[in-house]
């Protein structure tokens, strides 16, 4: 066991595809890239640097000395600077142009855009995962009846495929936005302390045009279109902000969804995946607590709270820059991502392993029905010429003394059989068997998620079919 504190998030929660990508070792190879990036576009517009020096560089992207790098952190006091020195140790022929004209936000800037790319794209796969095992559930569920809830409190029946396109319906927002800021994502780019181009210019020997193809070769490079058209010394940290809130809207989505599947799980009517030696509780060994859905509930609330750190960062900025956004977003960012990988994964695993009990649901709704039928008797009783005034007042009298029954005495609800035996109703056995069918109730659901599934899921998941099949791994 580790003497030291570990982070949750790595130990218990996210993928090791997210840890990778939030890795030093991913971190600072993606730095010598950057310089290997800077040297050869620099090479290609004239300055004397030499394939031998790029060469070398190359062979060394990998092999970081993170020993040497932390004797030079400890002189310098400065992390870049560190690497830098770290890297001229085994590129001896290189050392004089690494980092040639640039500042630290070079590297520092430019490989949070790329991890924050690359970690969306994570994230979009998830939730392109997540959506197709909520298409396989809602199709299999669609014309399974279900009480629905306003408040809380039985209204109408549903069906449980459709109540799932409500979950869908958000994550497809979710993705969505998440297409939106992915494709807007841009470089910083190279554009030196204050954002204004001058170590460039003076190395070009004034030539802007060669200091404006310098970025577009660099983004080129990189795998980016294009680069921020102005900047300080660092990128705007709206864009932070804005990769935050799209993390924060997949856990208010995720969040919702759980709470739903803790609500069923309490009425019996859904359980989680729960493995054959899994304890539910310390204490109770008949409980199934579901700790996966509180689990994403948990997380979801850590996600949603953290986008607050990159509003206050982007909104407390000084003129072209300052260093109190450093350490917030070296915690910040890459947690957001921790989790939320967290978060998919548990819903995938709950939606697509999770139990459905028609049977219990179909107890629930025969005790809710005789209330919601009334209004459908009163009908059905006023077209054979019954008086609706009188009806009206007889399911009243009728529904008051049932409804005391019930919560006095946990008397069963037997309104339909004194609707019967009323002679003012005049109904029959197989009247009031006809009326009472489930599918007069349920509306429109199946076919609104036969509609839904067909017409807006499914030409999403087609669309990102190349996306489709992960494999989540629920540790804890």
């Amino acid at each position: 066991m580790n003497e030291f504190y570990e982070n949750p998030l790595c130990v218990r929660y996210a993928s090791e595809e997210m840890k990778r990508i939030f890795s030093a070792d991913n971190k600072f190879s993606t730095w010598r890239r950057l310089w290997i990036a800077l040297a050869e576009s620099e090479k290609e517009l004239g300055l004397p640097i030499t394939e031998e020096q790029i060469d070398e560089m190359k062979a060394h992207i990998t092999d970081i000395d993170y020993e040497a790098a932390s004797r030079y952190e400890s002189q310098f006091r400065h992390d870049v600077m560190a690497h830098v020195h770290a890297f001229g140790d085994v590129c001896p022929k290189a050392k004089p142009i690494i980092h040639l004209g640039a500042t630290s936000c070079y590297v520092g800037d430019n490989t949070d855009i790329i991890q924050m790319r690359d970690a969306l794209l994570r994230i979009r796969r998830l939730l392109v995962n997540a959506l197709a095992a909520l298409d396989s559930f809602a199709e299999r569920n669609k014309g399974i009846p279900t009480l629905a809830y306003t408040h809380f409190q039985a209204a109408q029946p549903t069906t449980v495929g459709k109540r799932a396109t409500l979950w869908a319906q958000d994550l497809l927002l979710d993705l969505e936005n998440l297409g939106h800021v992915l494709s807007g994502l841009k470089l910083l780019g190279c554009k030196g302390t204050t954002g204004t181009g001058a170590s460039f210019l003076a190395l070009f020997d004034g030539d802007r045009q060669k200091v404006k193809e310098l970025e577009k070769k660099i983004a080129a490079r990189m795998g980016f279109s294009g680069v921020m058209a102005v900047s300080g010394q660092t990128y705007t940290r709206k864009v932070d902000y804005f990769v935050l809130s799209v993390l924060s809207g997949i856990a208010q989505s995720a969040c919702k969804f759980a709470g739903d599947i803790r609500l069923l799980s309490h009425m019996k009517e859904f359980d989680e995946p729960f493995e054959s030696g899994q304890i539910g509780s310390s204490a109770m060994a008949y409980k199934r607590n579901p700790m996966r859905s509180e689990r994403i509930a948990s997380l979801s609330r850590y996600v949603i709270a953290d986008v607050l750190n990159p509003a206050v960062t982007a909104a407390t900025q000084w003129l072209e820059r300052t260093l109190d956004d450093s350490a917030n977003r070296r915690i910040s960012i890459p947690e957001a991502f921790l989790a939320t990988d967290g978060i998919l994964s548990l819903y995938i695993n709950v939606i697509s392993n999770g139990t459905v009990y028609p049977k219990v649901m179909e107890k629930h709704l025969r005790e809710e029905l005789p209330f919601m039928a009334t209004e459908n008797i009163l009908m059905y009783c006023v077209k054979k010429g019954g008086d609706r005034q009188q009806l009206h007042e007889a399911i009243r009298e009728l529904s008051v003394e049932v409804t005391k029954q019930v919560k006095l005495h946990g008397s069963d609800n037997d309104l339909l059989e004194k609707i019967l035996a009323d002679e003012r109703f005049g109904l029959t056995e197989e009247e009031l068997g006809k009326i009472l069918h489930v599918e007069n109730f349920i509306g429109m659901a199946p076919e609104q998620t036969e509609e839904f599934l067909q017409n807006v899921l499914r030409p999403v998941l087609k669309k990102n079919g190349e996306q489709l099949g992960v494999d989540v791994n629920i540790r804890v």
